[in-house]
């Protein structure tokens, strides 16, 4: 009897193991994160896509000396947030000189929404033409039937054209309508500032409309999705309304934050409010980031101080935002997102994941973490 008892308890016990949940993998912001190659993850600027029980991470494919695009856009999938499967380029640069994406042409910041109505997967994405600096200042849009793509390239452009913002009344337009680019020859003097508030560069590019560089889209409850960008020479952040098929603008559109220099955004939702982190304008080095909050995403807009904590939280932990991720299945569970930029060795680029956290309040933080996991979100 007794080595029968011996024998259930042993088979109780293996039962018990089999059934106990594999140890969260850790996430270690800054160091190399081996794919299911072991190789280092090349998806930079980018943003994950949550469809069907599977995560889809699209971001920059960087080279070993350059950031232009070389490849495309890279696409990794991950059951678990930690373990990344390598589904290769999703959008190819092409040799095709007359392309808009030719190969050496700076392709940043893809982000990949999914449209409930067509079925499609839309990437939107900052494009500047080759061998033209940063000039073109254009945003670009993809489509795919799949979320590993292959995504196929529809047209690039500067944003609403013709239109005016919607956060500007009959008097601001009429102010805007007086400004003269001539009056203002010399950059970054007071009276500068006040004319690009009023919106000198709004009249500047409104016929052939907004700049877009640095971005990220965002999918409200209702369905509406919106592309957020820098433009207006980095001095000034729009917020698009984007069509039912996503696929381009409807020429509603705010200013956020006008002369005030913000890129990198990243937003979510929580509680009915908007919250945005953004980053300065320093090119590839780290700055302070700034956070702005509203009720409605067309604003008006309210801007907090830095939301960072910790070591190095006035360089942003070294990184820049990219992204925020609501984490399906868990309250309140949002991934802030950022790069840590290598412009000497660009593929070496690292990524940093925090969790997002709240104070009483309700206003957001991030705070350092030199490791941890998804099991944070249920300990919280």
């Amino acid at each position: 009897m007794k080595f029968k008892n011996l024998g259930v308890v042993a088979l109780l016990m293996m039962a018990l193991v089999a059934c106990q949940k594999e140890p969260a993998k850790p996430i270690v912001s800054g160091e190399i994160w081996p794919d299911n190659e072991g190789v280092h993850v090349n998806a930079h600027g980018g943003g994950v896509l949550y469809h069907n029980g599977t995560y889809y991470w699209y971001g920059e494919h960087k080279s070993e000396k350059t950031s232009s695009a070389l490849v495309g856009v890279m696409c990794y999938s991950s059951k678990n947030l930690t373990d990344w499967k390598n589904e290769g380029a999703v959008l190819k640069v092409v040799d095709d000189e007359n392309s808009d994406i030719v190969r050496g042409c700076v392709l940043e910041r893809p982000k990949v929404i999914y449209n409930e109505k067509t079925g499609k997967f839309v990437m939107w994405f900052h494009l500047e033409l080759k061998g033209k600096g940063y000039s073109a200042a254009r945003a670009g849009v993809a489509v795919s039937d799949s979320p590993t793509g292959p995504f196929e390239f529809i047209r690039s452009g500067r944003v609403n054209p013709g239109k005016t913002p919607v956060n500007m009344d009959e008097a601001a337009l009429a102010a805007m309508d007086s400004l003269n680019l001539e009056d203002y020859k010399e950059w970054w003097t007071p009276e500068w500032y006040k004319a690009i508030d009023k919106g000198l560069f709004v009249k500047r590019d409104l016929e052939g409309g907004q700049m877009s560089r640095d971005m990220t889209l965002y999918v409200d409850d209702d369905g509406k999705a919106y592309h957020i960008f820098s433009s207006e020479d980095n001095l000034t952040l729009n917020i698009a309304e984007l069509s039912d098929d996503y696929l381009s603008h409807t020429g509603k559109y705010a200013r956020m934050a006008p002369a005030g220099h913000n890129e990198a955004p990243a937003i979510f939702k929580k509680d009915g409010k908007y919250w945005m982190i953004t980053s300065g304008c320093t090119g590839w080095a780290p700055n302070e980031a700034r956070m702005h909050s509203a009720t409605d995403i067309m604003g008006p807009w309210t801007k907090h101080p830095n939301p960072c904590v910790g070591p190095n939280k006035d360089l942003t932990f070294g990184g820049q935002s990219t992204y925020i991720l609501k984490v399906p299945g868990k309250k309140d569970a949002f991934i802030f997102m950022a790069d840590i930029w290598r412009p000497k060795h660009p593929i070496d680029a690292r990524y940093i994941w925090l969790p997002i956290q709240f104070q009483e309040d309700g206003t957001p933080f991030v705070e350092w973490m030199d490791s941890w996991t998804m099991d944070w979100f249920d300990q919280k």
